[in-house]
């Protein structure tokens, strides 16, 4: 059990998953003090241990904490999690904080900020990105909206959690931010995939393909990490494809709203969807090669 900090904020955690486990463990370590909450009960019960308090409702973390976090889903989580029956609203102390680090549609987050800012709770968004392996080393990328005092007073959490926090602008904009970064990555690894598919149905090693193009203006984190990923066959989820496939909808939603035209993602929509009826939902979304593996044939394989 880590020591605590003399006069740090309060902390809530609602949302214990994947992502959510060790960002919350890592504030825990910091010296903070945090409630916890989560629909499952086991990573509840290892974070008490470690020396957190236990809420039963999101009402409840927020009337113990300062700062209440959320980690969820998608937006009707967040929504439910924040307005619903014993929800966050009901318990937030006035002059307290909000900061959903979801990734979620970014006109929602700004109804919701509206909402909290009626019964005198600020919010920030604050999506991450840099998956699992980034929440348990605590370098993710943290992209942040909402209002600057309330930016610099979540800004020690943020610096426990992520190694790049960026204050992009207003109520939403840590979302919109997101939503471009999910337009981007989910894209290149598509064009990976297709790449080391194209190269193997030509009958040239994907690898040597791979390690050539990092050295040029095709090198990426995505074909670095995700190419090996695809080369090595290994989908254990960092991020799973069933997540990324909701992103997804939220780039395409935001993107209908606003009238700004995505026809290049769209087809990559389309395959994030492919994914979900072929069982591959809960596999990392680097195994989108393997929807293009099985269409180039069966005798076409970049992985083990």
């Amino acid at each position: 059990m880590s020591e605590r900090v003399e006069g740090a904020e309060r902390v809530g955690f609602i949302g214990l998953g994947l992502m959510g486990k060790p960002m919350a463990r890592n504030l825990l370590g910091a010296g903070y003090p945090l409630t916890v909450h989560s629909r499952s009960e086991p990573p509840v019960d290892e974070l008490v241990a470690e020396g957190a308090s236990r809420a039963s409702t999101p009402a409840d973390v927020a009337a113990a904490s300062d700062v209440t976090i959320t980690m969820l889903p998608d937006t009707p989580d967040v929504e439910q999690v924040l307005f619903g029956a014993d929800g966050v609203a009901e318990g937030a102390p006035a002059g307290s904080l909000v900061v959903d680090m979801s990734t979620i549609d970014p006109i929602a987050t700004r109804a919701f900020a509206e909402r909290l800012d009626d019964v005198g709770v600020t919010m920030l968004d604050a999506p991450v990105s840099g998956g699992e392996v980034g929440a348990v080393a605590g370098t993710l990328s943290i992209m942040v909206g909402g209002p600057d005092d309330a930016f610099e007073r979540a800004r020690p959490l943020f610096n426990v959690m992520g190694s790049t926090v960026v204050h992009v602008g207003s109520a939403g904009a840590g979302q919109v931010t997101k939503t471009c970064n999910q337009l981007v990555v989910g894209s290149a690894v598509e064009a990976v995939a297709e790449a080391l598919v194209l190269a193997a149905k030509a009958g040239v090693d994907p690898a040597r393909v791979r390690e050539a193009l990092l050295g040029g203006f095709a090198g990426s984190k995505v074909l670095e990490l995700h190419g090996q990923r695809m080369l090595d066959g290994a989908f254990e989820p960092g991020f799973r494809a069933a997540l990324m496939a909701k992103d997804g909808r939220i780039v395409v939603t935001a993107a209908e709203r606003l009238g700004s035209p995505v026809p290049a993602f769209r087809a990559v929509a389309e395959r994030l969807e492919a994914m979900l009826p072929a069982g591959r939902g809960e596999l990392d979304y680097a195994a989108l090669v393997t929807l293009l593996e099985d269409e180039a044939g069966r005798t076409v394989r970049i992985g083990p």
